[in-house]
């Protein structure tokens, strides 16, 4: 068994990678988990892994104000964010909002990839094929789109993403621009979850805000999304 599970089994351990953090936090080092903004394929139910998918109205408004936000309640000293075509409109509407700071972008925070599945509603997948059903338990965990990856392939992503952050992160607090698959796989971590129940506990929002202490693996706010939402139209 691949080394992305603590327990014998996907489902039978919690995650176990952010212990090992990385030399460079402290117990101020703040790292500020959004993910993008809505997108069309979101409001649809599409599975967008890595399409070059853009924002709604409404999601560069969200992003819009939760720079705003984020620019009255923190000092940000970095930005990061995946380099997928979502996540960079939402970090440049994010700046748009007052957060002064120059962004980096790093493919490790990028979604899964699904290759080609992408475009797939959840619900189509599952009908036609079962095994990628979160239901399935360690099945849909192994399993790996052709032209795309593993869930596992997209923990070791984030396990690597992860350390590079905390070890350059000093007493900085940071804002990394991802995705609902990542923000999830470092929530199992933090709270010691299997796999698979991170995934069907968590549901993560447009351009929430999940705020954590990694010194101490702390959660200070969980899927929030601190603004008025704007309205669906």
């Amino acid at each position: 068994m691949t080394s992305y599970f603590s327990g014998p089994l996907p489902g039978a351990g919690g995650v176990n990678f952010v212990a090992d953090h990385g030399t460079g936090v402290t117990a101020e080092t703040t790292i500020l988990l959004v993910r993008h903004g809505e997108t069309p394929w979101n409001r649809a139910g599409r599975i967008q892994g890595w399409a070059p998918t853009r924002l709604t109205d409404r999601g560069r408004q969200q992003a819009s104000r939760l720079g705003q936000v984020l620019a009255a309640e923190y000092d940000i000293d970095r930005l990061v964010s995946s380099d997928l075509s979502r996540t960079r409109e939402t970090t440049a509407q994010i700046r748009q909002g007052g957060v002064d700071a120059t962004p980096v972008f790093d493919r490790s925070w990028r979604e899964r990839h699904m290759g080609i599945y992408q475009g797939f509603t959840r619900e189509d997948l599952h009908a036609r094929f079962p095994s990628f059903a979160i239901e399935n338990g360690a099945v849909a965990l192994e399993e790996t789109p052709e032209g795309g990856e593993a869930f596992g392939e997209l923990y070791d992503r984030i396990q690597t993403g992860w350390s590079q952050l905390c070890d350059d992160a000093d007493s900085e607090t940071v804002v990394v621009v991802t995705h609902g698959g990542p923000i999830t796989v470092v929530l199992a971590a933090l709270k010691g979850q299997d796999l698979i129940t991170a995934v069907e506990e968590h549901h993560i929002s447009n351009c929430s805000v999940t705020a954590v202490r990694p010194a101490k693996n702390d959660i200070l706010r969980e899927n929030v999304q601190p603004f008025d939402n704007p309205s669906d139209s």
